[in-house]
């Protein structure tokens, strides 16, 4: 599996990701035809060698070439949304823009559809945010097929005028989305990580840490539009594979626990459903014996780390617990398939794990065989043992 790490001790921003991208050997011609896929003009894009410090690294810029309208949410779903990308890349590339809308319109208490996007919707957004996640869907693929890390973000110092006026850094919406990502302040005053960087790598990313386990195939450096003495603003990309004694599936994930005396108890059904719409992994509850000698619950959340605001926004929202505990966690996954099998009841998805192309597991969906169970009025374990047969013959 394809493993992209994100070094971002100079911060982040969406020309420094596209820099390194380029740097790593992603074809600016490539990229340039993806994005002409947009119904989007008067702009061009141009890349080039730089020095910061003493790094040699990839320079992207954005030059508007003609007159830009004022463009909203409205103008940017319809802008993706007509173009000729594929479904994943415009999908991402729109929660992207959705996270930096919503965080906008915390921050201004209002609704995300009066939100007026001015640095966001401008020309140079739209091409770093779109290139971006089609430049690493290039690279690495997503969806399973390979995986983003990153470091924790330097954010920088000191305040940034934007176009609301004189703002402490991070800025209100880069700090919004940087919610649940481990961040630091080092190195020369200033902004370090935009709110266009912040929101790609906080949605794209697997988890924020150490570089994984790895062997690295490449190295590129993209640059910033500033230069600071001693110390060279550039970000640093390593792209790689993941070791074969951990293939089968690594990475790390936030795990979110509280423990409640005092809900009612119908309550948890519905809790462990929002949580699972906000895409958490795993959710379960285990009996404790709490102070005062109370019998309580325990509630564990097993999460992306680009999910945790989600998650403990739920958590606050729907228990009666005032305080959670979370930390950071390794995982390993075996590979997964699902193979659709015939038996003399019906089709039924079967479930098949592997380790190094060995399986190791094969388990009939539970649900198919209900459901046939149910329809044809015969054993449960019948239908389970029929699709167990039947996925044996297919694998010989």
């Amino acid at each position: 599996m394809k493993v992209l790490y994100l070094d971002c001790a100079s911060g982040v921003s969406g020309d420094m990701l596209l820099g390194a991208l380029l740097d790593l050997g992603l074809d600016l011609k490539w990229l340039r035809s993806r994005l002409a896929l947009l119904p989007l003009k008067g702009y061009a894009l141009a890349a080039r060698d730089v020095q910061r410090g003493h790094f040699g690294a990839r320079k992207v810029d954005v030059k508007v070439t003609s007159p830009q309208p004022h463009r909203g949410l409205k103008e940017i779903r319809s802008i993706i949304g007509t173009s000729g990308l594929e479904p994943p890349i415009k999908g991402e590339a729109m929660k992207i823009f959705r996270r930096i809308i919503e965080a906008e319109a915390r921050i201004h208490r209002t609704s995300a559809q009066k939100v007026h996007l001015h640095e966001v919707g401008a020309v140079d957004a739209i091409v770093d945010i779109v290139g971006t996640v089609a430049g690493v869907h290039e690279l690495i693929g997503l969806a399973g097929k390979g995986r983003l890390f990153c470091s924790p973000l330097n954010v920088g110092s000191g305040t940034v005028r934007m176009q609301h006026g004189l703002l402490p850094v991070p800025a209100p919406a880069t700090a919004a989305l940087l919610k649940g990502v481990p961040i630091y302040s080092a190195g020369p005053a200033g902004e370090l990580a935009t709110p266009t960087g912040a929101a790609i790598v906080s949605t794209l990313a697997t988890s924020f840490g150490p570089p994984p386990p790895m062997v690295i195939d490449r190295i590129g450096y993209g640059a910033g539009s500033r230069e600071y003495s001693g110390h060279p603003n550039v970000l640093r990309a390593m792209l790689g594979t993941e070791p074969p004694e951990i293939a089968a599936g690594a990475g790390e994930v936030m795990v979110v626990e509280c423990t409640i005396d005092d809900m009612n108890p119908q309550g948890y059904g519905y809790v462990m459903e929002r949580l699972f719409e906000t895409g958490a992994h795993e959710v379960y509850y285990a009996p404790v014996q709490m102070k005062k000698n109370r019998p309580g619950v325990l509630v564990t959340v097993i999460c992306p780390a680009g999910l945790m605001s989600d998650v403990t926004r739920v958590i606050f929202e729907e228990t009666t617990t005032i305080g959670l505990r979370y930390r950071s966690c390794g995982r390993i996954e075996l590979a997964r398939d699902t193979v659709i099998v015939t038996t003399r009841f019906g089709k039924v998805r079967v479930k098949v794990s592997s380790l190094h192309g060995r399986v190791t597991q094969a388990q009939p969906e539970y649900e198919d065989c209900r459901r046939l169970a149910a329809r044809d009025k015969v054993p449960l374990k019948e239908v389970q043992a029929a699709a167990s047969t039947a996925y044996r013959s297919h694998a010989r």
